[in-house]
């Protein structure tokens, strides 16, 4: 009994970091509550007789390697269609929390935010193969030194500290002050609705002005509806798209602004017509400086949209 409150209290104090690192590990936010889960059946199972920090490390260990089982197996499987993190809903916009305040702590400010709020960061990660993800976050977040990342990996420390260099060489070349700064954060929130605005008018003038050039649009369904099965390109297909989207959508849907991610997202649920319309979506911008739409992404797929509440207020047609 002494054994199992030790463990219960341990995995209740160390939740938000294994719930943080699953999701960053996997980017799907239903896969970490599932794996993290998984990390408490396995260690009551196991009954590790250790204490404080060693059974947290034990929990992290699990939950680390649950997690790159997960991606091992996803990375088997052909995804259908284009792949995005779920998005994670923020009642503040800047803290980054996952479900009840679930994605982990970090121990550099900068880096935490950026780890937790920032959607290029996490789309970056998907490059990464599984443990190079795992030797980044375990060392970048979690603060492990690349020994206790190696016998987290079973391999060697030289073998980590190269896993973690070509991690971060990637990782760096993400311009993440450019979505996270407080200056784009603002711009992206005016360029969505002026977006949203366009797409109630049917303006495709207005939307045209919106947009770069070189403008894409990808959209996540999972397999399970309608969606892009690349991403579409140039500024006049992007418009039609989404205009004819937004024209099918409009009598039926309801919309609002909340916070995912660390940025300002529209938050869509519709009465589908037909069983292949996605009922709920998320939708983003990225933007230059000039305030200038460069990317949209559109998160359909159900599985990916469980950490965001819907349903939860009445907001204005769309």
């Amino acid at each position: 009994m002494v054994a199992s409150l030790t463990i219960e209290t341990a995995f209740l104090s160390s939740r938000r970091r294994l719930w943080g690192l699953c999701y960053r590990m996997t980017g799907v936010a239903a896969d970490a509550d599932d794996l993290v889960q998984e990390t408490f059946v396995r260690a009551v199972e196991a009954s590790p007789s250790l204490q404080g920090n060693e059974l947290e490390r034990w929990l992290v260990r699990v939950a680390t390697n649950l997690s790159l089982d997960s991606l091992r197996r996803r990375k088997r499987r052909r995804y259908p269609g284009q792949w995005l993190p779920s998005p994670v809903e923020d009642d503040e916009g800047a803290r980054g929390d996952g479900p009840s305040g679930t994605v982990g702590e970090g121990v550099d400010a900068g880096y935490e935010r950026a780890a937790q709020v920032s959607y290029a960061f996490m789309v970056a990660l998907e490059a990464l193969g599984p443990r190079a993800r795992a030797a980044l976050l375990l060392i970048d977040v979690l603060d492990y030194t690349a020994a206790e990342v190696a016998a987290i990996l079973e391999t060697s420390e030289g073998n980590v500290r190269v896993l973690h260099h070509r991690a971060r060489r990637l990782i760096d070349t993400c311009d993440l002050e450019a979505v996270l700064s407080p200056d784009a954060r603002a711009r992206q929130r005016v360029a969505l609705e002026r977006l949203v605005m366009c797409m109630m008018q049917q303006d495709a003038a207005g939307m045209e002005a919106l947009l770069t050039d070189e403008v894409r649009s990808i959209t996540d369904g999972g397999g399970r509806y309608t969606a892009l099965k690349l991403p579409l390109a140039g500024r006049k297909s992007v418009v039609r798209f989404h205009l004819e989207t937004a024209r099918r959508r409009a009598p039926i849907s309801r919309s609002e602004f909340r916070f995912v991610n660390g940025t300002a997202a529209l938050i869509v649920e519709t009465k589908p017509l037909r069983p292949q319309m996605a009922p709920r979506l998320v939708l983003r911008c990225e933007v230059d400086a000039a305030g200038r739409i460069y990317l949209l992404q559109t998160v359909l797929a159900p599985h990916k949209l469980t950490a965001v509440r819907f349903g939860a207020t009445e907001p204005p047609a769309l």
